[in-house]
């Protein structure tokens, strides 16, 4: 995929060189920054990397996730570091494939999991924590009547708890569907948590305590940079079986997260194109960055400098340039974390 992008990212140089473009005379570029911690990240990683290395002035937009979008299709704002493609796919077929205002880049890190989370050490154990194995024939969603005892329900503990996602949230419904689906309901209550701290705290509780927990959740989230967690087994993702009628019964589909920036703005500025198409992560990496930030009570300016100086080897091939290598890591040198 990265190779075919290459070959598109080479003819639309060509092309906008021929039109006899140059990089924009302020040399600023603005980026949206969505209510969640790992696009604010990424935003200051490549803020820094233009700021250093390119010479870009770079500004940070705070906006939710429509406005935001709508904001880079029309100029407002020159890069979005995550577009859940899916989350938005009406407009994103418009702004990208019809109209062409903004062009996607590529995945900002592979396509995001989502499911349902139980500690390693309930399968596994943990020794160092003297932890045996409570359920070690657990892999899937319908070895889950087995073990429902573990994950008692302190409400009504002639059923397990299953935490599942915010009132409100169109996941929340979803799951739902699955717990029938998946003939869950006669072992298993849904527990609506009142905010993502409460799921969060859930968790972490249970953890820490060493005692199992069954709960929804994502990647890339601090909690799974934190804690060893497995992600139960479904069906292998069926359109066919992905809708309401179905009940949903089958994984989750990978969330698309990619990279965007405005067409016009980047006409202006294509030396900065291979930097961008270039950037990608791992899921390890946002994991184990956004568990620094939630440790260390860290803002994201101090993640991001924490996060290109512990992943030198692999920012620096984003990057096809020595010379703006060098000025980056100079940079990053007189910054103390």
């Amino acid at each position: 995929m990265r190779k075919l992008f290459a070959l598109f990212c080479a003819v639309s140089i060509a092309v906008f060189c021929i039109a006899g473009s140059a990089p924009a005379k302020d040399k600023t570029v603005t980026f949206v920054d969505f209510s969640w911690s790992s696009v604010q990240m990424h935003n200051r990683i490549a803020g820094f990397v233009l700021e250093h290395g390119y010479g870009y002035k770079p500004n940070y937009i705070f906006a939710e996730s429509v406005p935001g979008l709508t904001g880079l299709a029309r100029g407002d704002i020159d890069v979005a570091m995550e577009m859940w493609v899916d989350n938005v796919l009406d407009w994103y077929n418009k702004a990208v494939g019809k109209d062409k205002k903004v062009i996607d880049l590529g995945p900002v890190f592979p396509d995001s999991p989502q499911g349902w989370y139980v500690p390693t050490f309930v399968i596994e154990g943990d020794e160092e924590r003297g932890i045996e194995p409570m359920a070690p024939d657990l892999r899937s969603v319908y070895d889950l009547p087995k073990y429902w005892e573990l994950f008692k329900d302190p409400e009504k503990p002639n059923k397990g708890r299953f935490y599942n996602a915010i009132p409100g949230w169109v996941v929340h419904d979803i799951n739902l569907k699955k717990l029938e689906a998946y003939g869950l309901t006669e072992t298993f209550e849904p527990f609506g948590p009142g905010s993502q701290t409460s799921l969060a705290t859930a968790i972490v509780t249970a953890y820490n305590k060493g005692q199992p927990v069954l709960a929804y959740y994502w990647e890339p989230e601090w909690i799974m940079g934190m804690l060893n967690m497995t992600r139960l087994e479904e069906p292998p993702y069926d359109p066919k079986k992905w809708n309401d009628e179905a009940g949903y019964a089958c994984e989750f589909p990978a969330a698309r997260v990619h990279i965007g920036i405005n067409a016009d703005f980047l006409k202006n500025n294509t030396e900065i194109l291979s930097f961008l198409a270039n950037y990608e992560t791992t899921l390890e990496q946002n994991n184990a960055a956004l568990a620094y930030m939630q440790q260390n009570n860290a803002n994201v300016e101090t993640t991001a400098v924490w996060f290109l100086k512990e992943y030198k080897d692999l920012w620096t091939k984003w990057i096809p340039d020595d010379e703006v290598k060098e000025k980056v890591l100079k940079a990053l040198e007189k910054i103390k974390i």
